[in-house]
């Protein structure tokens, strides 16, 4: 009797450690995440214009961009232009560049007196920077529309680029303060100043150097699309 308890007892505590040892399995419910990172990079509307791609891309774009009417504003005061329909590129080119806001920040820095005003131009590495992306090209002259230089109107000039057919650059512009017919031919008239002659005979007057350059920068603050 004596022997069947101590067995009895040696089988219950061999169960009990048995229980104890083993190890206790979880099962993990951790499920793996994977982050999907977007590309924020804002994407391009138009393509980056060359000399190859312009003259075909300002074709689509005047189709579909008819505005005519543009606000200079300056430091002078503004300046309200009407571009010509007839001069489809040199009107779709400017239009373009004015909703880009190529010329924004830009200056008035030529001035001849009693001949023009010329703006676009600019040391503003920010306003290069923007123009790079848009690209580099030139645009033909078009010069058989019946327009002339008389005062007034706004003309694209040639490029510092020497070139034989007199192509325009087409981040710059002038307008002409007296008459120039002698103009005529050589570079493309596309549009006038309906709106601010004061203003541009006040620029015209402004003190400058032996380059033409204004002795006090004559900012164009903004360009604007009105109708």
């Amino acid at each position: 009797m004596r022997l069947i308890l101590l067995v009895g007892f040696c089988f219950f505590l061999f169960n009990c450690e048995d229980k104890q040892s083993k190890p206790k399995t979880t099962t993990s419910t951790k499920t793996e995440t994977k982050t999907v990172i977007k590309d924020t990079t804002p994407k391009r509307e138009f393509p980056k214009l060359t000399e190859d791609n312009a003259m075909d891309f300002f074709l689509e774009y005047e189709k579909h961009n008819k505005e005519n009417k543009v606000r200079i504003t300056t430091s002078f005061g503004v300046i309200d232009l009407l571009l010509y329909d007839k001069t489809k590129f040199h009107r779709a080119n400017f239009i373009f560049l004015t909703k880009q806001h190529a010329f924004d920040g830009t200056q008035f820095h030529r001035v001849v007196k009693n001949f023009i005003i010329q703006g676009g131009n600019t040391d503003d590495i920010k306003v290069a920077a923007k123009r790079r992306k848009i690209g580099k090209y030139l645009l033909p002259t078009d010069t058989k529309r019946g327009y002339t230089h008389k005062r007034g109107v706004i003309s694209m000039p040639s490029s510092d680029i020497k070139n034989p057919h007199k192509l325009a650059s087409p981040y710059e512009f002038f307008i002409t303060q007296q008459n120039a017919f002698h103009l005529n031919g050589d570079f493309t008239v596309f549009g006038e100043v309906i709106k601010g002659m004061n203003v541009v005979d006040k620029i015209n007057a402004v003190k400058v150097d032996e380059a033409d350059w204004p002795l006090s920068n004559v900012y164009i603050k903004t360009v604007e699309i009105l109708e």
